[in-house]
C-alpha cells in the first residue's frame, strides 16, 4: 500500500507541475498582449540596420520573421513580422516605422 500512495502522491506532483507551469506561460502571453494594447502607437524614423529568421520545427517546420531597426537618437528595436513584409525589406531602408508596444505596425520607406 506504501508504494501506491508514494506514486500517487508523484503523479499529483509532476500534474501540478505540468498544469502550473502551462498556466504560466499563458499569463505571460495574455499580460504581453495586453501591455501592447495598452501602450501608444509611436512614429519613429528609422532605418532598418538587421534582418534574420528563425526556422524551427514541431510537428511541421516553420519560419519566423524579425527585422531589427536604429532610430534617430540610436535606439534599437527588433520586431516580429510576416513573410510578405520581410521579403519587401532590404537592409539600410530609411523610412517612417509605426509599432505600439512590441508590435510591428508598418514602415513607410522615404
Amino acid at each position: 500500500m506504501i508504494p501506491f500512495s508514494i506514486t500517487m502522491i508523484w503523479c499529483i506532483v509532476i500534474f501540478t507541475l505540468v498544469i502550473g507551469g502551462i498556466l504560466w506561460q499563458f499569463a505571460k502571453a495574455l499580460l504581453e498582449v495586453l501591455r501592447t494594447n495598452a501602450a501608444p502607437k509611436e512614429w519613429h524614423d528609422a532605418t532598418l540596420i538587421a534582418k534574420r529568421t528563425h526556422v524551427g520545427r514541431n510537428n511541421l517546420s516553420y519560419t519566423t520573421y524579425y527585422l531589427t531597426f536604429e532610430w534617430e537618437h540610436g535606439e534599437r528595436r527588433e520586431f516580429r513580422v510576416g513573410s510578405d513584409i520581410y521579403a519587401l525589406s532590404l537592409e539600410g531602408d530609411k523610412g517612417e516605422l509605426l509599432f505600439q508596444g512590441s508590435r510591428f505596425l508598418d514602415f513607410k520607406r522615404a
